[in-house]
């Protein structure tokens, strides 16, 4: 028997029992094939949890957390025998999934079945993409693996089958990904649902694929790993095991995917293993290897070390912009210069000239759309497209993969050095609402592109008008979205994601919009006045994108009448809410009559105004000017609104 790896499974276990919740079956089933991986194949170290040339390892099956936990802990890196005894409680720095930024050492957040998979495809991605950029002649300073543990449920998920999909066509032969195959799923055996043959799917997707029989033999799952590292593509290794191993009765069962195994069978356990009674006990032996590991890992840190040594002696022009490159460094839009530059066109295009900008004056900025990028205008104007043949090329073609799309640019952004960003119509930000969701739950720097914004889209219909999709967007905390209403302020939506932490999602119109006369960088602040009243203030109109110039015709109209309406462009509710409460007050006045005016739906929007011109309904197929008023937003309908309140 091997006391390290079944020091794994009692504290993993141990660790769900304390919390009396979370699933001890995979730890048990998975931690021979975790050991021999992060023991005797994988390249890290506890000492510099973030060493830029560390293997990446990503838990896409998320629920089995209490295994990367002591994984952590044994190695040295930043969790505590107490940690483990406070898995899952309130506060610790053990959560039930695994959260970036939350705990040392974890790489990305999972638990969404199959996003860590994606996430592990942009992680190969951006490492592929650095080390063409950075390597030189017997410099190999950009060279490691990503590896990602996944279980059945991440593999019937449609997003794993997008991502393996695209990392088969770029041959990401650093990609390699351990299926913990145990065939039970919550409800039971796999073959209630799953009953498909995974390596030919695999195999018909261009990876390597490898089958271990025994989930238990370290030597045969070393042998795969180096197998793998040898592949011209990815690589998937079937890694067979027995979910719950030596849980007794429970072994094989699905009752202990989910639920604590109970003292009784942890203490058969023990006695097995020849351990003591006392919970959460790691002998002096065990401890000495992992001590050991912890040091020849270091060592590896410190070789790479004295090679950038040598590298930024040889190469100082690239070293430094290596660095500028980790900390993030981007260069913004020039805001002064480009206001004289407005001109008449749909703030998608406007967006499409901002990506240009910040491309030619940041080479570590690109990105790409789910096949659509004629018409979200995202290609990066003389730079090649991502392929094998071209690693370094910054337009990156997903195909139509929205979900994945979201969770690979995720994991391209969390793996460092890079800014990048994936665009589609606004309507499927449906497909990819659980990768927007988790980037705001990491607080990372991706930028979701999204055009298409509204009725305005005009004759593709209702399936392609998106009527709950901004505010279904600015309800997900840490997000910023902005949905500019001319070339301007679009501008000032791609400078606020290049200095603004956290994800952005920037929504476009399809449609050409007219320049905003009073658009100005107080747009900075989320929301600002565009049309001041000339006379006692009768009324504010808030408006977002393509309804802020029917706004501002509508109030031109109602100054001859002796109407004075004060017009708002909120670009961004959520920058507008971040300002102080002054401000917010000196652009909203307290009881004022207020009208808000968005093609979409009305629901967020009685926070500030007292009624609202919005849609109510989905959308029809028409020309998009006959729409707009079909469903009432006009200039016609503000007035009128106004004349009768």
């Amino acid at each position: 028997m091997n006391s390290k790896v079944n020091t794994i499974r009692i504290l993993s276990a141990e660790a769900v029992e304390s919390a009396n919740s979370g699933h001890p079956g995979l730890p048990l089933g998975a931690a021979t094939m975790a050991f021999t991986l992060w023991d005797r194949v994988m390249k890290h170290n506890p000492q510099n949890p973030n060493w830029i040339n560390r293997d990446r390892f990503i838990l896409s099956a998320g629920h089995g957390s209490a295994l990367l936990y002591t994984l952590l802990h044994l190695y040295g890196y930043d969790v505590s025998l107490d940690d483990l005894k406070a898995f899952r409680q309130l506060g610790s720095n053990t959560p039930g999934h695994p959260e970036y930024g939350h705990t040392q050492g974890v790489e990305t957040t999972t638990g969404p079945l199959g996003q860590g998979f994606a996430n592990g495809v942009g992680m190969a991605m951006a490492e592929r993409y650095l080390a063409h950029k950075f390597n030189q002649n017997n410099f190999n300073l950009i060279d490691h693996y990503t590896y990602v543990l996944v279980g059945d449920g991440c593999l019937m998920e449609g997003i794993s089958y997008e991502a393996a999909s695209l990392a088969g066509s770029q041959k990401l032969d650093k990609l390699i990904v351990l299926y913990d195959s145990n065939q039970i799923s919550i409800e039971g055996s796999t073959e209630l649902a799953f009953t498909e043959d995974v390596k030919k799917r695999f195999e018909g997707m261009h990876w390597n694929v490898q089958e271990v029989s025994d989930g238990n033999d370290e030597d045969a799952i070393k042998s795969a790993l180096y197998e793998a590292r040898k592949s011209e593509g990815p690589s998937l290794i079937v890694v067979n095991t027995t979910i719950g191993f030596d849980a007794y009765e429970k072994a094989g069962s699905h009752e202990v995917h989910g639920s604590p195994l109970g003292q009784d069978i942890i203490d058969k356990m023990k006695a097995k293993y020849s351990m003591p009674s006392e919970k959460f006990h790691v002998s002096d032996e065990v401890r000495g290897h992992f001590e050991e590991s912890r040091q020849r890992l270091k060592a590896l840190n410190d070789d790479w070390n004295e090679l950038y040594e040598a590298y930024k002696s040889e190469f100082p022009e690239l070293s430094s912009k290596l660095e500028s490159y980790l900390n993030g460094e981007l260069v913004g839009l020039p805001l002064d210069e480009l206001k004289s530059k407005e001109k008449d066109m749909a703030t998608r295009s406007a967006s499409g000239d901002a990506i240009n900008m910040i491309a030619k004056v940041n080479e570590n900025f690109l990105g790409g759309s789910a096949d659509l990028g004629p018409s979200t205008k995202t290609f990066i104007k003389d730079e090649k497209s991502m392929f094998d043949t071209a690693p370094t090329g910054r337009n990156i073609h997903f195909g139509v993969r929205e979900h994945a799309m979201g969770a690979i640019v995720n994991g391209m952004n969390i793996h460092g050095g890079l800014k990048v960003f994936g665009a589609t119509f606004m309507v499927f930000s449906d497909y990819m609402k659980p990768a927007i969701r988790l980037a705001s739950i990491m607080e990372i720097p991706t930028v979701f592109v999204f055009t298409h914004d509204s009725i305005g889209v005009g004759e593709d219909g209702p399936t392609h008008q998106p009527i709950e999709h901004l505010w279904m967007l600015r309800a997900i905390p840490n997000l910023t979205v902005h949905r500019p209403a001319d070339y301007f302020e679009t501008m000032i939506a791609w400078q606020l994601a290049l200095t603004l932490k956290g994800p952005h999602a920037i929504v476009l119109s399809r449609q050409n919009l007219q320049p905003i006369p009073l658009s100005s960088q107080e747009a900075l602040k989320g929301g600002y006045i565009v049309h001041h009243e000339t006379g006692p203030l009768d009324g504010v109109v808030i408006a977002t994108g393509s309804e802020v110039s029917i706004a501002l015709d509508a109030a031109n109209i109602l100054k001859d009448e002796k109407i004075y309406i004060r017009v708002i462009s909120m670009p961004s509710v959520e920058i507008f809410e971040s300002q102080d409460e002054k401000y917010k007050e000196k652009i909203l006045p307290k009881n004022i009559h207020t009208l808000a005016v968005e093609a979409g739906c009305k629901i967020g929007w009685y926070k500030y105004a007292d009624e609202v011109i919005g849609m109510e309904s989905y959308g029809a197929s028409g020309k998009g000017e006959d729409l707009f008023e079909h469903f009432g937003f006009t200039k016609e309908a503000i007035i009128s609104h106004f004349k009768n309140k």
